[in-house]
């Protein structure tokens, strides 16, 4: 059953235990040596996982069912896992995105928590980056904020009508998607003057948020990818569109309904430019 408008916590509640959560998976991810990443291929070529991920995962995992034994949990690396009581709110946690980052001691990586209440709505959401020192954050009405070097700074999206603008997206791992993205790159481009590809979607959009991106768009994401740093988007005053929930308790979209989604951020006139 779940909990009546009366016993629902507010978005601020969530947001201080993401924001704890995400700082426990990216303090595991600050400790990143070349001597113990343990990297490891999980299909595609490409598609990495480290014992970073996996360390960053149960930390953050740990830290929201301390708090909240009844919600479910979907991470990237242990999937969804549901308590024998549900409370109906869950949570989207990928420790590390932008793993080849991490490999490669590039240091656009970070880690992403979000929760969504028994509706589906996305309540709260966290992007951690350690490397970079800045934590992107969000609850749901009460706007979207950067934290960097012990400044806090409202985030109101892009630079409306600025010149130069540039686009923000990523390729998948599996090469016949990748094909596609590649072939439709052209159709996206126009109107902007530049594009950049950086490696993790959640900090791309949190870059759209802050105005660093004019826009980002993206097919194929998975939830884990887009959960936190959509919300962050949407907080920030943007137009943003994302796949809807297949069950809001399993996660979702489907694999095939994935594939096909875009999940895109920027000002509302560029909706058009995303398929549906």
């Amino acid at each position: 059953m779940s909990p009546s408008p009366a016993e629902l916590p507010e978005p601020a509640a969530f947001l201080e235990l993401a924001r704890q959560a995400a700082a426990a998976g990216a303090a595991v991810l600050a400790g990143r040596s070349t001597a113990t990443l343990g990297v490891s291929n999980k299909g595609d070529v490409g598609d990495w996982v480290t014992q970073f991920d996996l360390a960053a995962e149960a930390a953050v995992r740990e830290v929201i069912t301390r708090a909240r034994p009844g919600d479910a949990i979907t991470g990237e690396e242990g999937g969804t896992v549901l308590p024998g009581t549900a409370s109906g709110f869950r949570w989207s946690v990928d420790p590390l995105d932008g793993t080849t980052n991490f490999i490669r001691n590039i240091v656009y990586y970070a880690t992403s928590v979000a929760v969504a209440a028994p509706d589906g709505t996305w309540l709260a959401g966290v992007v951690h980056a350690p490397a970079l020192r800045r934590v992107y954050y969000a609850s749901r009405g009460q706007g979207a904020w950067l934290e960097e070097d012990g400044q806090r700074t409202p985030l109101d999206g892009p630079v409306p009508d600025r010149a130069g603008q540039i686009l923000a997206t990523g390729f998948s791992y599996d090469p016949a998607v990748r094909a596609e993205q590649a072939a439709g790159l052209a159709g996206l481009m126009g109107g902007f003057a530049d594009v950049r590809r950086l490696g993790s979607a959640a900090l791309d959009l949190c870059l759209v948020a802050d105005g660093t991106h004019d826009a980002y768009g993206e097919r194929g994401l998975n939830e884990h990818d887009f959960a936190a740093g959509a919300l962050i988007a949407e907080e920030a005053g943007c137009w943003v569109r994302r796949p809807r929930l297949t069950s809001v308790l399993d996660g979702g979209p489907s694999d095939e309904e994935r594939l096909a989604a875009w999940t895109c951020a920027g000002p509302l006139e560029l909706s058009g430019k995303f398929p549906l």
